[in-house]
């Protein structure tokens, strides 16, 4: 019961309110949101796709520290509007399978990409090193994961 009722503090928090009522807030934090998106995913789709072996001329070290910046940077963008997203309906939001399939999503790239920084990077010690096998399957489990979350996020808006 707890949980209801901090959902509805958060939607009717005066920040939730202003977003709601305002003509071009709500739209603007959605832009935000979905530019953040892009610059998230997109550097970690084509750093994925070059674990996958396509464009090997390409060192993978260089390559992840230059794109994957662009993904981390996007945070910035993509948790504050998402939040400020999430309290102008959170009690629905609360309760809608598809929002906590897609923060479930979230979690197992999280721990995806973080698993392969941990582990897998390092053992990439050189730009000519042949990839383990394993930095394909973390490949995959991303590109899968990112467009599920891409889809789930979609399903929200409808």
């Amino acid at each position: 019961m707890a949980i209801v009722h901090w959902l509805q503090f958060l939607e009717h928090s005066s920040w939730a309110v202003s977003i709601r009522q305002s003509v071009w807030l709500y739209p603007f934090l959605e832009i935000i949101h979905i530019t953040g998106i892009v610059l998230l995913v997109g550097p970690a789709f084509l750093f994925d796709l070059r674990l996958l072996g396509f464009a090997k001329h390409l060192p993978v070290i260089g390559l992840g520290r230059h794109l994957l910046s662009w993904s981390r940077r996007s945070l910035l963008l993509v948790i504050p509007s998402g939040m400020l997203l999430f309290i102008t309906n959170a009690t629905a939001l609360g309760y809608d399978p598809v929002f906590w399939t897609k923060m479930s999503l979230l979690v197992i790239a999280g721990c995806n990409a973080l698993f392969f920084h941990q582990v897998i990077a390092r053992k990439i010690r050189s730009t000519t090193a042949v990839l383990p096998r394993a930095a394909k399957v973390i490949a995959i489990i991303s590109i899968l994961s990112w467009i599920a979350i891409i889809a789930c996020g979609r399903l929200l808006a409808y």
